[in-house]
């Protein structure tokens, strides 16, 4: 077994340093100032957040499997609805297509070295299903509350697993991610799902809190590839630094494993493609 497997499977996770050039993470910055530039903003805006995402869910985020759309962070608006910042300064995110309709996106998401790190983790026929830009901006960038990546995108047998791209340095000061070692050793909390009423609820499989104690910060220079266990608690806190914490991930799938249609995120699998 090669030792990047043996790592993954021991810890949950695996921090590969220096898997993207700083001209491959400015490309993808670049590219993603670029389609926010583009982005006809409405005034109806969609909030997002790991923790209030049943809440908060609408269509316009149920409808964003196969596009490229824009959310924003939960403390963007004013009293009134207005944004305090400017456009670009006022988003969260970006998803959760883009990987299969920006060629700038596809590029990075699908190059040689993560066919190489997939095959290496067993991973050469796994489905990119979702990607997302994470800005993370200096200040604003909020707290991404302990989750595991198994609730949002649920398989039976389990096996989501994500990518995680650094594309400016990741610190404690401006939000690196934080996991336990060993964390993924454990059962899949609930389940994000469409609801046959409307909207998305969360199905418990079990009540027992995840576990905080031992989580350490992922501090990561630019270009690193951060590999996540999808049953692997983790999370980010704010962003109380002057720096933003760009960031890019991706989530796969086996293409084997069962993927129910109640999941919130909807794909044509025909059009799927792997890493």
């Amino acid at each position: 077994m090669n030792t990047e497997l043996e790592r993954f499977r021991e810890d949950g996770f695996l921090v590969v340093e220096d898997f993207n050039s700083a001209a491959e993470c400015d490309a993808l910055i670049a590219r993603a100032a670029e389609l926010t530039a583009g982005f006809d903003y409405d005034g109806h805006p969609s909030v997002f957040q790991t923790s209030e995402q049943e809440r908060t869910s609408d269509e316009y985020f149920l409808a964003s499997g196969d596009r490229i759309s824009f959310f924003f962070e939960k403390d963007a608006f004013d009293a009134r609805g207005r944004l305090k910042d400017d456009l670009f300064h006022s988003l969260n995110k970006i998803g959760h297509a883009m990987h299969d309709l920006d060629p700038v996106f596809d590029r990075f998401s699908r190059s040689p070295q993560m066919k190489r790190l997939a095959a290496a983790l067993g991973l050469a026929d796994a489905l990119i299903i979702q990607s997302m830009y994470i800005f993370k901006h200096a200040r604003i960038g909020g707290v991404v509350d302990l989750h595991q990546d198994a609730t949002f995108l649920y398989t039976e047998p389990a096996s989501c697993v994500g990518f995680w791209f650094a594309l400016e340095d990741a610190t404690v000061d401006n939000g690196c991610l934080w996991a336990r070692p060993g964390g993924h050793r454990t059962s899949l909390r609930s389940w994000f799902r469409r609801s046959a009423a409307g909207g998305t609820e969360f199905v418990k499989f079990d009540e027992t809190p995840l576990e905080t104690d031992g989580m350490i910060p992922l501090e990561v220079k630019k270009g690193a590839c951060v590999v996540l266990d999808g049953r692997l608690p983790h999370s980010s806190h704010p962003n109380t630094s002057g720096r933003s914490r760009q960031a890019y991930a991706i989530h796969t799938i086996d293409p084997k494993a069962y993927y129910p249609p109640e999941n919130w995120l909807r794909r044509d699998f025909a059009g799927l493609a792997p890493i």
